[in-house]
């Protein structure tokens, strides 16, 4: 168990729960980012296998950038504000073991660019989500013109976006920006069920499949082909990959440490 400022983790089996509680709608100011930067520095020291990123918060997940920090700030504190709020994204989106965001209620703003960050997104019924920052004459700053395409298509990203609407959970379902939908209240609980899921496979098969499936977004096919041939050889004379090969033959569960 860890905390700093209004950010907290624990492990539970093999997930590592980061929880969100800066009332009253996780706004995500200097305490989140400082608070997210500790966590992952803690999951980084951890054994866990996956990331689990929820919120104590009734009613949100995030609602964003915090706007009365911004509206006070100078040009150049607004810049390092949005240099500081993208690296703990940043480190989400490239760590080799993978996450998973918990979105209950209404993930807006930089709160759906956290989520888009992660690898995968499991939400409530009643989850709204949405990059409304067009309304405040700004753009979303935090990977979220660059992610939200990727994840949706350009039509759809670009629709969300200009129109600044907030997506409902049966939509963003079928448009994959949630990749799973459970009952209000469901979510982290269908989270860690995952989690143990994905932590029973092999982490190093799991780190190649995520880069190569960002290989797919950021480099011609037959540059990704090449990546992913390659990663696979490399993965074929792997301690994982013979015990993984061994206990398919002997009839029984992996073991990968």
């Amino acid at each position: 168990m860890g905390e700093h400022g209004p950010v907290s983790w624990d492990e539970r089996g093999r997930a590592f729960v980061v929880l969100l509680d800066r009332p009253p709608a996780n706004a995500l100011g200097t305490p989140i980012v400082e608070g997210l930067d500790a966590a992952l520095d803690a999951f980084d020291r951890s054994a866990a296998r996956v990331l689990v990123i929820a919120s104590t918060r009734p009613g949100f997940f995030a609602a964003g950038a915090d706007i009365k920090q911004m509206a006070g700030a100078a040009p150049e504190d607004f810049a390092a504000y949005g240099k500081a709020l993208r690296v703990p994204m940043e480190r989400l989106a490239a760590h080799e073991r993978p996450s998973i965001a918990v979105v209950e209620g209404r993930a807006l703003g930089g709160g759906l660019e956290l989520a888009l960050a992660a690898t995968l997104r499991i939400g409530s019924q009643d989850a709204r989500l949405g990059l409304p920052e067009a309304r405040l004459g700004l753009i979303p700053g935090a990977g979220g013109t660059q992610r939200l395409p990727r994840l949706v298509g350009r039509g759809r990203a670009l629709e969300i976006m200009l129109r600044a609407r907030e997506v409902p959970a049966e939509e963003a379902r079928a448009i994959g920006l949630l990749d799973h939908l459970v009952a209000p209240g469901e979510a982290l609980d269908a989270a860690l069920a995952w989690a143990e899921e994905l932590a029973g496979n092999s982490p190093a098969a799991l780190a190649a499949i995520m880069r190569c499936a960002d290989d797919a977004d950021d480099r011609p096919l037959a540059e990704g082909l090449a990546a992913e041939a390659e990663r696979v050889d490399r993965l074929f004379t792997g301690d994982e990959a013979r015990e993984g090969i061994r206990a398919f033959v002997e009839k029984r569960a992996p073991e990968y440490g």
